[in-house]
């Protein structure tokens, strides 16, 4: 039998709603970040840096770009003849199909996965965070402290910790007592996902709790563990990680990589990002272009002017258009003349001449103020928007556009313009 000291299990299967279009053709974790990377490149190349070399990914929610994307695992070194990466997606059994209902459930239906590597850990992360961790450190806590159970915890401000599982610690890290989603927190120190566990433990815990419904990390396995006498244990860290799980917090998230001295730095060598590569020409800059604090993904043309923004591969903007505080995925075509101002425009988007995007006073979304807010306008994938349309803040436009969708060349701030049959 094959034996692995740690494995790990990535649940990329999110649907990441609070995203909006951004994630109506695909998982969050495929969503594109930071120029020329996808959201799931981070925790994978974590996992490599840190030298843990088999990873489970489970997809579920629209996997096939996630699916492309990580391929048989070469961009990570994990093309592993034992080991490597495994794309776990739900299967037919022989007497019925089942969804991942759960993070557990969806742990649950990979145990022949997991046995058959017959690991004395087994590392849990989610895939749709930006950071950098190496897990071999959080391993030699969990061993150095006889725990069964080691989350990964991080401080957070106490006004935003009923967001989180909460976990109240001893001085010497044991888990005394953990909340999920408190409405009175006690503790700052918010789980942030990621766990490990002794595989004996988890086993166990799985089967005792597999009839569960929707069988849950924070809400079933963590307690059964718990009341189980089994030591829990706080690893706190401190670096940088972000939920980009908002459009306002996945908009912030590429801003602060253009920062001088940029919190999360994509370009340390001893902590490389791996990513899907395709052979790309250079990024061309015209004599009459003007690119300052941003980042140009490779093979965009730009011949406008780009401020304080993130560009994707194979973006082309046209002459006298001027991009400031945006994100722009690749291979959107962006006209000429156009003004765009905290915009997310998704990939393959086209866009015509004389185009403003961002223009007005703010009003609240007409139809998801939860997901629109910010003052951004967000365009969805393979979008298209005709000559010299005007758009407003928090509004959002998905789908293939004409001329007579827009009131006098114009979509008033706050309102949603979705075509039918995207």
């Amino acid at each position: 039998m094959i034996k692995k000291e740690m494995i790990a299990m990535l649940l990329a299967g999110g649907q990441g709603s609070r995203l909006g279009v951004l994630t109506s053709k695909m998982a969050k974790p495929a969503v594109a970040f930071g120029g020329k990377y996808r959201i799931i490149d981070f925790p994978l190349s974590n996992c490599i840096n840190s030298g843990v070399d088999t990873v489970g990914v489970l997809t579920q929610y629209r996997p096939l770009k996630l699916n492309s994307h990580i391929g048989i695992g070469i961009p990570w070194d994990l093309d592993r003849n034992i080991g490597g990466v495994t794309v776990l997606p739900p299967y037919e059994k022989s007497s019925n199909s089942e969804w991942y209902t759960g993070t557990a459930n969806a742990i649950y239906q990979n145990m022949e996965y997991m046995e058959s590597y017959n690991p004395d850990y087994v590392l849990i992360l989610s895939g749709d965070h930006i950071y950098k961790m190496d897990y071999e450190i959080m391993l030699d806590f969990h061993k150095a402290h006889h725990a069964e159970v080691t989350i990964a915890v991080m401080p957070v401000p106490i006004e935003e910790a009923s967001r989180f599982g909460i976990m109240i610690a001893d001085e010497n890290k044991r888990i005394t007592e953990f909340e999920e989603k408190p409405a009175h927190p006690r503790s700052n120190l918010a789980s942030m996902g990621i766990y490990i566990f002794n595989w004996k433990t988890l086993k166990e815990a799985l089967l005792a709790m597999a009839e569960q419904p929707a069988l849950d990390f924070g809400k079933h396995i963590i307690p059964y563990c718990h009341q189980q006498g089994a030591p829990l244990f706080a690893y706190e860290y401190t670096g940088y990680w972000k939920d980009v799980g908002t459009l306002s917090s996945y908009w912030q998230a590429n801003m602060e990589l253009i920062d001088i001295v940029p919190e999360f730095n994509l370009y340390e060598e001893y902590w490389k990002i791996y990513t899907k590569s395709e052979s790309l020409p250079p990024q061309y800059l015209s004599g009459d272009s003007v690119v300052e604090r941003s980042i140009i993904g490779e093979g965009s043309s730009i011949y406008g002017q780009v401020y304080s923004s993130v560009i994707g591969c194979n973006v082309t903007i046209g002459a006298g258009t001027v991009i400031r505080d945006s994100i722009i995925m690749n291979q959107a075509q962006i006209g000429a003349g156009c003004q765009i101002n905290k915009a997310i425009v998704d990939e393959e988007v086209r866009i015509g001449n004389n185009v403003k995007l961002g223009v007005g006073e703010e009003k609240e979304n007409d139809t998801a103020p939860h997901i629109y807010n910010s003052g951004l306008v967000t365009i969805g994938e393979k979008s298209v928007i005709p000559d010299g349309i005007s758009v407003g803040k928090n509004s959002v436009i998905f789908g293939v556009t004409a001329a007579d969708d827009y009131e006098n060349s114009y979509l008033a701030s706050g309102k949603t313009l979705i075509k039918a049959g995207e």
